[in-house]
């Protein structure tokens, strides 16, 4: 049985890696995302949301960098086309131009339930690859996320 240089089976990597640049790709969308909404928000909640999208999407701009590290660290290689980051991501772009405060807010929760959804799946996915170091990665940017979903959800309820 073949394995790799960091004592991981190369059988038990590749779903592994295939969902991890299923990740890389959903990022890229949702960092763009990030980004548009922090250039076009307009209004009374202008200055708290202006912040928190640069400190979403500054933390989406590391978290790419880390999937695409950790690809490289299992021997692989990360998308790197923005052709396949659309072709693969499961998130959706959309314009920001003129878009509510809380139409962007929405849209990024949205985003980020299935972020969530498919790092539940890859830690599972981790787990059984015995991949202690990809699913430790993938379960922090998991703990971020959901505390940031909570907020975000703070903002919008109307209760």
């Amino acid at each position: 049985m073949e394995t790799q240089n960091i004592s991981l089976k190369e059988s038990e990597i590749k779903p592994v890696v295939d969902h991890l640049n299923d990740l890389l790709a959903n990022y890229h969308i949702h960092y763009q995302k990030l980004r548009g909404c922090h250039w076009n928000v307009k209004g009374k909640s202008f200055f708290t949301l202006h912040v928190k999208f640069e400190e979403l999407y500054t933390a989406a701009l590391v978290t790419i960098d880390e999937l695409a590290e950790r690809i490289l660290a299992l021997d692989k290689s990360p998308y790197s086309t923005f052709n396949d980051y659309i072709q693969t991501s499961k998130l959706k772009e959309i314009d920001t131009i003129g878009l509510k405060d809380t139409d962007m807010v929405e849209a990024l929760i949205d985003d980020m339930a299935i972020l969530i959804e498919m790092e539940r799946e890859l830690l599972e996915i981790t787990a059984n690859a015995h991949d202690d170091g990809t699913n430790d990665m993938i379960n922090r940017f998991m703990q971020f996320k959901e505390k940031n979903t909570w907020m975000l959800r703070s903002f919008v309820d109307e209760d």
